[in-house]
């Protein structure tokens, strides 16, 4: 099972020695990963170094390496260069794409986004009816921003009517920010694997964002990181630690139904992401879009990563 390793603890040094990632402190090691089972490596430490190989090696496995900055939000990414063996093709067709596939191909994401939503909502015990009726109307391209009218009114029923989510905000906003990096390192990589190119997004456009494409494919994810954090809040727990963290990692071993059966969200993102490549291939959308879980929650704390 692909993990997400964290480092959290300053002054540590990252090697690579027989196909394992190593930390040390100090000269002493602190402990190892097999290469092959990491998803992820994310950063938050101060004063962290590491060998030219860590790079080249989680390279070659088409391994993100995410760099935090004190939000808890992604300051930059090392992205592989190498991924499918259709890469150059599926570049092409994803540049030469014609824009009305990209509204219907955004419409269906954001639907499932607020689907999404509204599934989390009533497992909360709130009234969701008028979600799944936001969903129905959003059109190619979302022109009327409805993606933006479920948001307003499912942040103040998931945390309450004061709560306003905050980038640079902490506690909660902590959280939903450490969260949604795991995401966005699952989605980055998934993409690197489908030959696909993280910048050219298919709504988000920002020229200073370098992975567009990985923010417009997590979006449908959100939902089940902002259901963890309300179980983790609701046990007391609204600090971003290395406790908090470990459960947040987690999230890619969540189990997601499909018709092709039940599978980890990080299998199913990569399916997913490999449908988004398919329709930029043919023209038409045709997505594998992530369902609700049978049951989402903080699942029990256990040793953390370094």
């Amino acid at each position: 099972m692909e993990r997400v390793v964290d480092i959290a603890t300053d002054n540590l040094h990252l090697a690579v020695q027989r196909g394992f990632l190593t930390v040390s402190d100090q000269g002493e090691e602190r402990g190892r990963i097999a290469l092959d089972d990491i998803g992820a490596l994310v950063v938050h430490a101060h004063g962290v170094t590491w060998s030219t190989t860590v790079f080249t090696r989680l390279g070659d496995r088409g391994v993100p390496v995410v760099i935090c900055g004190s939000n808890h939000a992604p300051q930059s990414i090392v992205w592989p260069l190498h991924g499918h063996h259709l890469q150059g093709a599926r570049m092409r067709a994803q540049l030469a794409a014609p824009r009305p596939l990209g509204k219907q191909m955004w419409k269906e994401i954001v639907q499932a986004k607020i689907r999404m939503q509204g599934e989390i909502l009533l497992r909360n015990g709130h009234e969701a009816g008028a979600f799944d009726l936001l969903a129905r109307s959003v059109r190619s391209g979302d022109p009327d921003n409805v993606e933006a009218q479920a948001a307003r009114r499912y942040w103040k029923l998931l945390f309450g009517r004061h709560f306003t989510r905050d980038q640079d905000g902490g506690d909660i906003n902590g959280l939903l920010n450490y969260g949604y990096t795991v995401l966005r390192a699952i989605l980055a990589r998934a993409i690197c694997a489908s030959g696909l190119h993280p910048t050219l997004g298919i709504f988000h456009a920002n020229r200073a964002n370098a992975f567009a494409l990985a923010d417009d494919l997590m979006e449908p994810y959100r939902p089940l990181v902002d259901q963890m954090v309300r179980a983790l809040v609701d046990e007391g727990m609204s600090e971003v630690n290395p406790e908090t963290k470990l459960v947040l990692t987690r999230i890619t071993t969540l189990d997601l139904p499909s018709l092709l059966g039940v599978s980890p969200l990080s299998v199913q993102a990569q399916r997913f992401v490999h449908s988004v490549a398919q329709s930029f291939e043919t023209g038409k959308a045709r997505l594998e879009l992530p369902q609700p879980p049978l049951l989402v929650s903080a699942p029990a704390t256990a040793d953390v990563d370094a």
